[in-house]
């Protein structure tokens, strides 16, 4: 029991930590009304990441399933900045990879899909079901750590949240160009909410876009953190000190929900 829909169950393990009425997920009239909405919270999404600087060049992209035609996907066009995207510049894609009429602009500079992000997140919403939401970029704690070519370790509570809950991918075979690249990706995150991508950047996927973005920012943090506390033990000859395994795994049930997202933006906590 994870998802956003049940943090007001007395059974989920957030409760251990809040009393009281968490934020409730929206009731759509029609798929129609929820397609918009979720355009809506994935512009925001994407601008929330460009102004935390996760953009490099080209690079990055996010996706949501939608919702009336669940074997497609709405990601941000080839060259439009992360901090400029609005809904009607979103792209419906499909499987294949096609851009449907479904989306919102028409004609114009941007309604260029990239490759690397279809190959990607094709892979990952066909692999599996359960997720809503999938990010990726090239932020720079994160590509930083991933050219250590290792997992977090629990050295926080916060890190605690990825406890056996993040993969590493350790091929780097260029820009994700190909299918077969693509398919090993998803593979190497399995039924993970995150993966670092050796010598590339982070990934996250999870049930909804607020999960999503509050445990790529969460990621990106947790490598910063890694980093520091690796270098300041290593200047005075010792170690960083992990928390110790059961704990680790009780902490990262309570930490690790994917429906803290969800309270963290409608407190307002990112910003859009």
């Amino acid at each position: 029991m994870s998802s956003a829909q049940d943090l007001n169950d007395s059974r989920h393990p957030s409760r251990k930590a809040f009393s009281g009425q968490a934020p409730r997920p929206p009731v759509f009239a029609n798929k129609l009304e929820e397609r918009e909405f979720l355009k809506f919270r994935l512009a925001q999404a994407l601008r929330i990441f460009g102004n935390r600087g996760y953009d490099e060049g080209l690079a990055g992209h996010i996706t949501v399933r939608d919702p009336i035609r669940s074997d497609c996907f709405w990601v941000n066009p080839f060259g439009l900045h992360f901090k400029l995207i609005q809904p009607s510049d979103l792209l419906l894609v499909d499987h294949s990879g096609q851009i449907l009429e479904d989306s919102g602009q028409k004609d114009g500079p941007f309604r260029i899909l990239n490759t690397a992000a279809f190959m990607i997140h094709s892979a990952i919403h066909a692999a599996r079901p359960d997720v809503l939401c999938a990010a990726h970029s090239h932020s720079t704690y994160g590509k930083a750590f991933s050219a250590l070519g290792r997992t977090l370790d629990p050295i926080s509570q916060d890190a605690c949240a990825f406890y056996e809950d993040h993969a590493l991918y350790t091929q780097y075979n260029g820009i994700v160009l190909d299918e077969v690249e693509g398919l090993a990706i998803a593979e190497a995150l399995g039924s993970k909410k995150a993966a670092i991508l050796q010598n590339h950047g982070l990934l996250v996927a999870t049930s909804s876009i607020e999960a999503t973005v509050h445990y790529y920012i969460s990621l990106e943090r947790a490598c910063q953190v890694q980093m520091l506390a690796d270098t300041a033990a290593a200047t005075h000859g010792g170690k960083t000190m992990p928390i110790n395994p059961a704990q680790a795994a009780v902490t990262g049930k309570l930490v690790g929900s994917q429906g803290g997202g969800v309270v963290l933006w409608e407190h307002g906590i990112y910003g859009s």
